[in-house]
């Protein structure tokens, strides 16, 4: 999106702010359901740096809560009107959602239908202004409505709870009703910000930083930017939640160890092996394509350990680009952290939701089982693989497992651990780890 894109941004001496700029996103979102975090990273970089955690916010919070305005809105207006002038009904709703949990609530109402009103006419016309007046009005009262009760329907659960029916479906059988109705809670939050201290040995984290039950692991407070970016430039802290060490922790890297990252990109896996190993190697290897650059930067802050970045497919039978590269074709170890639905990362990811399909845990697991093959035929003799992923969903995780040692490829390996995070018990990221060793 260009700059001109964002309403207000070609206005002389304006200054583009949180609002106008998140209403730019929406539209295009309810447009084309481009992926949300491609968009954030389209906002020009005029915006501050609060008016874009801010922009940032309310994208999200629309988003994550666009089921339950949607069919709150549907209701309320017969003919949808144009995008800009429906961004602005589903941004109001979503701070009616936010008032209702303030002591204020009532006194924010009015002035959220205002400040509604106003916007509309900067970005759309008056008489939508008209419209909009009306129907914001309403959508407090549509969504002035108690949480389900503990026995509900799927459908009931999947419209106050802002899931698609047929995922709450699929929940309630794999999970049960209890579960099920944490996780949604869950998912319905905005997200905590975790940073990982990476700072000379002996040098402490900063004192804004919140300890966690998690070691090394920190809680970023909102309103601390700019005290966070120089930290993250400087390489001290590095911006990951505590749920990623789940994976590197049961490969329990070794010093001196040579070790395969076979899906490296954005790098987070790599780098916290690193940290962990001082001395070694670590090859890390992902298709080509933009998230390389941001891979290629992780790594560069490794410390003490060797590093290679390869750009190939793990598929597609690697070892003449790791023999071009001079690099090993067999590893002690190798983590492969595979794509997959991203069911146990909804919460930092809340447009996911929206663009999962049914057929896609089968797609996933069959993709899955092939990577999983292909990355055990690197795996030395006496070494192990660690296969994981951002999922909850037994398709994705314990069925693949099962098929692998099914399979003829799977007789070397015996089981050696999991670990599986369920987020509504472990308060950070959800995903799922096995660890396979060869004998």
């Amino acid at each position: 999106m260009s700059k001109s894109s964002f309403p207000g941004a070609g206005t002389p001496n304006a200054r583009l702010t949180a609002w106008p700029a998140a209403i730019g996103l929406l539209a295009k979102w309810l447009d084309r359901r481009e992926r949300i975090d491609e968009l954030i990273d389209s906002l020009p970089p005029g915006l501050s740096g609060p008016e874009r955690a801010r922009c940032q916010h309310l994208v999200f919070g629309v988003v994550r809560h666009f089921g339950r305005l949607e069919a709150a809105l549907g209701r309320l207006v017969s003919h949808a009107p144009r995008f800009p002038t429906r961004a602005v009904l589903f941004m109001a709703g979503y701070e009616l959602i936010e008032a209702a949990d303030t002591p204020e609530s009532d006194g924010l109402v009015a002035k959220i239908v205002h400040h509604a009103v106003e916007q509309t006419k900067a970005v759309a016309s008056k008489s939508e202004a008209g419209l909009v007046n009306a129907v914001v009005r309403k959508l407090a009262l549509a969504l002035a409505v108690p949480p389900p009760p503990k026995v509900a329907s799927a459908d009931v659960l999947a419209e106050y709870f802002s899931h698609p029916d047929w995922l709450v479906k699929r929940w309630l059988v794999d999970f049960g009703a209890d579960a099920t109705r944490k996780l949604l809670e869950w998912n319905q939050r905005p997200a905590t910000v975790y940073a990982r201290w990476r700072g000379p040995e002996g040098e402490t984290a900063p004192d804004f930083l919140k300890s966690t039950q998690w070691a090394g692991f920190y809680e970023v407070p909102s309103g601390h930017w700019s005290k966070v970016e120089p930290l993250l430039k400087s390489g001290k802290i590095y911006l990951q939640d505590p749920g990623t060490r789940l994976a590197v922790e049961l490969l329990a890297p070794q010093p001196g160890e040579t070790i395969l990252d076979g899906c490296a990109a954005p790098g987070g896996k790599s780098l916290l092996m690193a940290d962990a190993m001082k001395t070694g190697k670590i090859v890390a290897m992902d298709l080509p394509g933009p998230r390389i650059a941001r891979l290629k930067e992780n790594l560069s802050r490794a410390h003490g350990v060797e590093v290679a970045l390869v750009q190939a497919d793990l598929l597609a039978n690697p070892a003449p680009t790791l023999f071009e590269h001079k690099l090993p074709d067999s590893y002690d170890a190798v983590i492969i952290d595979v794509p997959c639905s991203n069911t146990g990362v909804m919460r930092h990811r809340a447009d996911v939701k929206w663009r999962l399909e049914p057929r896609d845990f089968d797609k996933h697991g069959r993709q899955q089982l092939a990577l999983l093959h292909a990355a055990a035929r690197l795996v030395a003799p006496g070494g192990r693989i660690v296969y994981s992923t951002c999922s909850i969903d037994p398709e994705e995780n314990e069925r693949v497992i099962k098929a692998f040692f099914d399979s003829r490829a799977g007789g070397p390996f015996k089981l050696a651990g999991s670990a599986i995070s369920q987020p509504w018990v472990t308060g950070h990221d959800g995903g799922t780890a096995y660890l396979l060793r060869k004998s």
